[in-house]
């Protein structure tokens, strides 16, 4: 499986090497938060190996569509917020995916200023072919987990997200 032995050989290089180095042990709330870091961290690879680079997109460029794909219209500066990426990396990205033909300028009638974009129709033909991709990627990261326990990591992610969004109010 691509990736396997650089998500291996980071976290062997992460384990102490002998009782002097060791960390506190972690329990409860901050170790979920520490697997949620890991998994937010090491899920980039399978993503980009299994869905982006095979459709000729960067990391970037996947998650620009897909946040297209699925919210629709969307200013740079909100792709920048939901991605967590830079704003220079967002635009650099949006003026590859509109030289590509697979995002276009969309409209907001109520603010002139803001400069949302879209898919085209070349870029909902390449969001539509991520859904394949990504079960392919699901079905192997997912394999031997019950379909009990996917149910439930769903809805925990759910809660999870949901408060996400309120953090801080």
């Amino acid at each position: 499986m691509p990736g396997t032995r650089q998500y291996t050989a980071a976290m062997a290089a992460a384990e102490p090497s002998d009782a002097q180095n060791e960390a506190p042990a972690i329990a409860g709330d901050v170790a979920l938060l520490v697997d949620l870091l890991k998994l937010a961290t090491f899920i980039g690879t399978p993503m980009r190996e299994g869905v982006a680079e095979p459709l000729g997109l960067t990391s970037t460029d996947l998650r620009i569509v897909l946040a297209l794909g699925g919210e629709g219209e969307l200013a740079g500066h909100d792709l920048s917020e939901i991605m967590g990426v830079p704003p220079m990396n967002v635009s650099r990205a949006i003026t590859s995916l509109m030289q590509r033909g697979l995002v276009e300028p969309g409209k907001d009638k109520t603010n002139r200023r803001r400069k949302p974009v879209r898919l085209s129709e070349a870029g909902k033909r390449v969001f539509a072919q991520t859904i394949p991709a990504m079960d392919s990627v699901g079905a192997d990261l997912f394999k031997g987990v019950s379909q009990r326990d996917r149910d439930a990591f769903r809805r925990v992610a759910a809660s999870v997200l949901l408060r996400i969004g309120r953090w801080g109010n």
